[in-house]
């Protein structure tokens, strides 16, 4: 063979670091990375553009990461999000904070300088990998261009170990441009890299549970966002209705029963939890949002599903703890319990109209406001007239404070997966990036989106990324010029004569923002104009913002019983 063949062969073996991380997320399933260009990273682009995967490219790396967490939760595949060295790494890093405690699988690659500048202040150098291991579940430097693919999917691998969650690799400049012999890189095949993770829990424990449902008068169970995690929605719902047990939901774990359904329980949570003989937590801590497990009563007994290990039993005793998925758990305790005194089911009729009172009492007592005319507008008005608006097909994202509090009590989505907030890190900005992720990977549903007018304005450039894209949806701004839920515990803490220190904002027309960025805009003043304007939204067939104008001196329960304010 002449030696000019032999080089032009030699080439062709030859692979750079950028493609063997696009062969890896192809191989994990990946279909679009989210991204801000940066040049320690742009080869991954190349290899992007040759393994068919999209990439998206928004306005700050915070939306990146908070994206591909979006993209993780509505698909349940792996998000990646890419970002550049130094800043752009540091931008994501509230993204990927929100994704660990929000339990959501991602992987962040961020650029670096290159292994023969280390230490020497070549642009954009920080310690990234010591930044983000406390709040990912693995992270690492790639040290070779051999290894790449086999690193991207060693971090896969440790986003599914026990409880979801983010992973980070960085990436130095010369490892990834650099180019080597294919046969000597690694590169994980699709589906034969990592085991199942999935677990029904003890046998003796699923026993144990089912005897304790069988037998309980009062029985109660949560459903929290482990639920959809695990796509054990089904398991849930047959486990309710065969045991005839009252079901709560929060966190992505809304949706899991419909509206009307008996079993689908909201408003009387604290009253079950007060008088419940037995309590079943599923995937959700007992953090900040439980009242750190005080909030269920002492006398009864208390049985704990979660992923990790770790959660089980923290902040609070329990009686009994099972870690597995929770789907699998709740259907082996279902089969469990089948043919035993027909479940106890019977015996629970009057313990369901009990609590179904409380239900009645709680919404009567908040109609006036869920039906109020007056202007400005009440945000349980606002918040009444979206939950009307939303369909079968109604992909819901809060992002905000004092007016997502509102709307945690009244919007009930209608199907499962179909309610996206930021999670238990609070984070303020998500909206668009989660809207960007949900709007492209289920094209076929509505988002719609309701933003407190503070949250809308960290990542709301990124609104110009949805027009680019051909992304509508319907959004709500609830504008009161305010981070109001701060202005609520300033005023409780120091006085009225101090109640407008750092929260007060701009009269911000964010229909026109819209406008001129291409999207529709509306404004609303009028609540007998709302639904109107929500549905011209939807008929535009864009993007959409609108500003309704809602009570600043109007709070949120939920704001009000905050513990930080007492």
């Amino acid at each position: 063979m002449p030696d000019d063949t032999q080089d032009a062969q030699a080439a062709q073996d030859l692979i750079s670091g950028g493609h063997l991380v696009a062969k890896a997320l192809k191989a994990e399933g990946v279909d679009r990375i989210y991204t801000l260009c940066g040049g320690h990273i742009i080869d991954i682009y190349d290899g992007c553009v040759d393994e068919g995967i999209e990439v998206v490219d928004v306005r700050h790396e915070q939306v990146a990461a908070h994206a591909a967490d979006g993209y993780a939760r509505i698909t349940g595949k792996p998000g990646c999000a890419v970002v550049t060295a130094g800043p752009g790494t540091t931008d994501a890093v509230t993204g990927v904070a929100n994704a660990f405690r929000a339990e959501s699988p991602m992987l962040l690659i961020g650029g670096q300088g290159a292994h023969t500048q280390h230490k020497m202040g070549s642009l954009q150098d920080l310690p990234h990998v010591d930044m983000m291991t406390p709040i990912t579940k693995f992270a690492a430097t790639v040290p070779v261009t051999s290894r790449v693919a086999d690193m991207v999917s060693m971090a896969f691998r440790e986003c599914y170990h026990g409880a979801p969650g983010p992973s980070f690799l960085e990436i130095p400049r010369d490892v990834l441009d650099a180019k080597v012999p294919a046969s000597t890189a690694r590169v994980p095949a699709a589906g034969r890299y990592r085991a199942s993770t999935r677990s029904a829990g003890d046998p003796e424990a699923i026993e144990k549970l089912a005897d304790l449902l069988v037998h309980a008068e009062r029985p109660a169970i949560l459903l929290g966002s482990q639920v959809w995690t695990t796509r054990g929605t089904e398991a849930a719902i047959e486990l309710v209705r065969t045991l005839n047990i009252p079901a709560y939901m929060n966190g992505a774990g809304r949706g899991t029963l419909p509206p009307g359904d008996p079993h689908h329980f909201q408003l009387s949570r604290r009253y079950a939890f007060s008088h419940a003989d037995v309590i079943v937590i599923v995937g959700t801590p007992f953090d900040f949002r439980m009242g750190y497990g005080k909030r269920l009563s002492a006398a009864a007994t208390v049985v704990q599903i979660d992923l990790d290990y770790r959660t089980v039993g923290k902040n609070r005793d329990i009686d009994l703890g099972i870690v597995g998925d929770a789907g699998l758990v709740l259907k082996a305790v279902t089969e469990a319990a089948s043919g035993r005194l027909n479940g106890g089911a019977a015996r629970r009729k009057e313990w369901l109209e009990e609590l179904r009172a409380a239900e009645r009492t709680a919404i009567e007592k908040r109609l006036p406001l869920l039906k109020s005319d007056a202007s400005p507008i009440h945000p349980y008005r606002l918040v009444s007239e979206i939950n009307d608006f939303l369909t079968e097909d109604s992909v819901y994202i809060g992002d905000g404070g004092d007016i997502v509090t509102f709307s945690g009590q009244v919007v009930q989505p209608k199907s499962p997966g179909h309610w996206m907030d930021p999670g238990p890190l609070g984070t303020l900005g998500v909206g668009v990036p989660f809207v960007l992720a949900a709007k492209q990977a289920r094209p076929d549903k509505e988002v719609v989106a309701l933003f407190g007018d503070g949250a809308f304005s960290l990542t709301g450039w990124d609104f110009e990324t949805l027009v680019r894209y051909d992304l509508p949806f319907v959004g709500i701004v609830g504008n009161n010029s305010s981070m109001n839920q701060i202005r609520y515990g300033q005023a409780a803490k120091y006085g009225k004569d101090r109640e407008r220190v750092g929260n007060t904002l701009g009269d911000v027309h964010y229909d026109k923002f819209a406008q001129m960025l291409g999207g529709y805009g509306e404004e609303v003043r009028d609540p007998a104009d709302i639904g109107p304007a929500l549905r011209r939204a939807r008929e535009s067939g864009k993007p959409s913002l609108i500003n309704v104008w809602v009570d600043p001196d109007a709070y949120a329960p939920g704001t009000m019983n905050q513990t930080m304010y007492k």
